[in-house]
């Protein structure tokens, strides 16, 4: 499989599915969908959202996940804090790693920047260790930045 062709794939149905779209949750849960149907290693896959000072949980798809996370706290709470994506190869050695579900064993998070701020953090869990690389960090980036301008419409 050539991630980078099923990224920018899934980049032009992303923009299908959030172009015109006034219902945010719909359009995100749609998002998950496509990311967790093409995506065979993404063991759990969700957006949390910036809200009242923290990330709260928004559509995902996989096991029960935390509800709110702190900035700085774990890989999702450190990625926002620093505004950047964060590949973890072994969330195990990760410091402050939030385990809501002991079958996860690598994690990627990046950021969902509108304007200069972080609106969102995409957040993907894999069973696998060393799941992630260069393209899925390219590849979520592309997404993060189509969603950003739904996600500025509020949620």
């Amino acid at each position: 499989m050539d991630k980078n062709k099923v990224y920018e794939q899934m980049a032009v149905q992303t923009r299908s599915l959030v172009d015109g779209v006034d219902n945010v949750v719909g359009a995100l849960a749609n998002v998950i969908a496509l990311l967790k149907e093409e995506m065979p290693c993404f063991f759990w896959v969700g957006f949390y959202i910036v809200k009242d000072g923290c990330l709260q949980l928004g559509p995902f798809q996989g096991p029960v996940a935390c509800y709110s996370i702190e900035k700085g706290r774990g890989v999702c709470g450190t990625a926002w804090a620093k505004a950047q994506t964060l590949v973890v190869p072994d969330v195990h050695r990760f410091p402050g790693h939030i385990a809501c579900s002991s079958q996860s064993n690598s994690e990627i998070v990046v950021p969902v920047i509108n304007g200069d701020e972080v609106v969102a953090v995409i957040d993907v869990d894999s069973e696998d260790f060393d799941a992630f690389d260069d393209d899925d960090k390219r590849g979520l980036e592309s997404i993060g930045r189509i969603v950003a301008p739904l996600l500025a419409m509020g949620y």
